[in-house]
């Protein structure tokens, strides 16, 4: 009896529509700024931390109960992503000081970004044996970062910055269909909303 409560304890839900939809909310708002239709970083803040950090750090260590390492590792990197990210906002904007702001070197961020793209381009070919849906949010990811990189060391930034807001702006919508496509068919027990099959490449 107590090893069956015990296995009871340890079932958790798959947390990828939580993930999936920390990812959208906080695309959607950071694109937003990218593509000129908001202006300053100050309320993307919130969203970075709580939905683009949070929710997908939450998402994180759901899946690395369930052994799942590309899970894990996938959500919870990003999720460290928008932590920084906030608190790189919060440097620029003085919240720590005069003196952090103005020794702050935007191109570090650059280097980190190009750190992401390697991340994230390993990432996505794991993604090739995971669901065409999130395949393609993972290629997405890849042009944000190119974008990212390019644009903070000034490499035709009108260009690159839009190549960032655009690919960020699709992945916003590609998160929330895929949120809604775990959400919906595991509720109902049948494909209400199609993610595709692995490609079945590495795996078969």
């Amino acid at each position: 009896m107590q090893n069956q409560t015990n296995q009871v304890k340890m079932v958790t839900s798959d947390p990828t529509a939580l993930g999936l939809f920390g990812l959208a909310m906080v695309t959607l708002v950071a694109s937003s700024q990218k593509l000129g239709f908001t202006e300053s970083t100050s309320l993307v803040i919130p969203w970075a931390m709580f939905l683009g950090a949070g929710a997908q750090l939450i998402a994180s260590i759901n899946d690395a109960k369930h052994n799942n390492i590309f899970g894990a590792t996938a959500f919870g990197g990003y999720a460290f992503f928008w932590f920084s990210m906030a608190m790189s906002w919060m440097i620029q904007k003085g919240v720590f000081g005069e003196a952090l702001m103005s020794s702050a070197d935007t191109k570090q961020l650059g280097v980190a970004f190009v750190g992401y793209l390697i991340f994230s381009v390993y990432m996505t070919i794991g993604a090739l044996e995971t669901n065409k849906v999130l395949f393609s949010i993972f290629v997405l990811i890849d042009f944000l970062f190119i974008g990212l990189s390019l644009s903070s060391f000034n490499v035709m930034y009108h260009q690159t910055h839009l190549l960032a807001g655009v690919s960020e702006l699709i992945i916003a919508l590609l998160s929330f269909y895929g949120s809604a496509a775990n959400v919906l068919n595991n509720h109902f027990g049948k494909v209400v909303l199609p993610i595709g099959k692995p490609f079945r490449i590495f795996k078969k």
